[in-house]
């Protein structure tokens, strides 16, 4: 049998600070030591930190960054609004112009941060490559 279904590769090697890993993330530094920049670009990764030489080039947070900056923001934005409509009797137009320059910036300020704890978590769960092990991409059979 395959050793990963069991677990047993990972029994024998130490276990990753998942919380240390996701704060060194968000805060746009390497997950394994904190030293070095995750990101050369505004969200794009570096191949390997410069400081430890960890591999990152292989992480795979595709979309869930945007999907958590949604929630967030929604949450915040939807609850300010209704708290705020709630308590004044502002026309629409003056809303359209609080609420939707809010919600860009809200939106652009934490996508990057939100990244980079995702890669983070995946670092420190060993997941698609960051164990060690090749990552198995999975293909639909041709018809």
């Amino acid at each position: 049998m395959d050793e990963r279904v069991f677990g047993a590769k990972e029994a024998e090697e130490p276990a990753r600070p998942v919380y240390e890993a996701m704060r060194r993330g968000f805060f746009g530094k390497c997950p394994h030591c904190g030293r070095g920049r995750l990101f050369r670009a505004f969200l794009k990764t570096v191949d390997e930190c410069q400081a430890c030489g960890e591999e990152i080039s292989h992480h795979r947070a595709d979309d869930l960054p945007a999907y958590l900056v949604i929630v967030i923001v929604g949450h915040v934005v939807i609850g300010a609004f209704m708290g705020v409509q709630a308590m004044t009797d502002w026309p629409t137009w003056l809303h359209m112009a609080l609420w939707t320059p809010l919600t860009l910036l809200m939106s652009l300020a934490l996508i990057g941060p939100v990244k980079g704890a995702v890669v983070g978590l995946q670092w420190a769960l060993r997941m698609h490559g960051f164990g060690g092990e090749e990552d198995i991409v999975e293909t639909c059979p041709e018809r």
